[in-house]
């Protein structure tokens, strides 16, 4: 890898013209994967995509005037200290806010490089260009929300954080609360059922170990192989599976763990105690995220539970 400081100044536009030309294409990425759910947002990253364009364009025209028609082949991954970001543009179903997040990060890092890089050059032409095109990626920020007012108007927003929240709620807290719920109800019954009849927490703890992760991945591969969210608009199947059965082992691990602890009797009392705090979970993320009145979903979850508990219960002491 080469340093930055030991560039000359035909490698280091030569630097500027990739970079340009790689964060056009990013812009252009993000405003493609937008396009068919948040339109206003995919103009905004469309304008910004155009103006790097520009600017590559001022960049070569400027390097060919200095050095030739060539321009060598010189990437930022090739520069020793350059910042490295993982590709969110290759993931699919990425957030909207990730991506403004790092479109500013972006321009942010692109000032700096200019900044840098007009201190490494002696040329007035070369120096007056990237003087300019660091004064135009720090006004950057204030060109988005120019372009968020022209196209983002209230209406529009309104309407893209909602389809936001509808994605979030079907693709990962949907099939998270449903993992949340099997992992927290169905285990239950062999947890408290192995400590009641054995009354060794060690017993319990080992079942209760079992009966999570079988759960956790018999629920998540049902979750991925159940829909491949095309047509629901619920995500990659990867996602939802992996949600889902994290959630689930989460849920039966919980009231899992206390039977670490050698005493039969406190074990079974912190357990009871975490199965409620599961269950108050899981009627509040009903409550909060799936529009379900508040007490119905408390009811409902908690006579559920309790229905399990002590079915578990009278199977291990019979």
């Amino acid at each position: 890898m080469r340093k930055f400081d030991d560039l000359s100044e035909r490698e280091i536009l030569a630097l500027a013209v990739g970079a340009e030309e790689e964060d056009g294409r990013i812009y252009a990425d993000f405003a493609e994967g937008l396009r068919a759910t948040f339109p206003s947002s995919a103009k905004i990253f469309e304008e910004m995509a155009a103006e790097e364009h520009i600017h590559r364009r001022r960049l070569i025209d400027l390097f060919v005037s200095k050095f030739g028609d060539h321009i060598p082949l010189v990437r930022r991954q090739d520069i020793r200290g350059y910042i490295t970001r993982k590709p969110i543009w290759l993931v699919p179903g990425v957030g909207i806010e990730a991506m403004r997040r790092r479109a500013r990060e972006m321009e942010q890092d692109a000032e700096r490089f200019y900044r840098l890089a007009l201190e490494r050059t002696s040329d007035a032409a070369i120096r007056k260009l990237l003087g300019d095109l660091a004064e135009a990626e720090s006004k950057h920020e204030q060109t988005a929300e120019a372009l968020e007012s022209e196209y983002l108007t209230p209406e529009a927003r309104r309407s893209e954080d909602e389809h936001a929240r509808r994605r979030f709620v079907l693709q990962i807290i949907q099939p998270g609360l449903v993992g949340l719920m099997d992992g927290s109800v169905s285990t239950l019954a062999p947890v408290f059922a192995a400590a009641f009849a054995t009354h060794d927490p060690r017993n319990a703890f080992v079942v209760g170990l079992a009966a999570s992760i079988g759960a956790g991945i018999s629920m998540g591969f049902a979750e991925a192989l159940a829909d491949d969210g095309k047509l629901s608009g619920r995500g990659t199947p990867l996602l939802r599976g992996l949600v889902c059965g994290l959630m689930t082992m989460a849920g039966g691990i919980g009231h899992t763990l206390p039977f670490l602890i050698p005493s039969f009797a406190l074990a079974t009392v912190i357990a009871c105690i975490v199965v409620v705090i599961e269950l108050a979970a899981i009627a509040w993320i009903q409550w909060r995220f799936m529009d379900t009145p508040p007490l119905s979903a408390a009811a409902k979850v908690m006579l559920g539970g309790g229905l399990v508990l002590a079915a578990g219960i009278l199977i291990g002491s019979s």
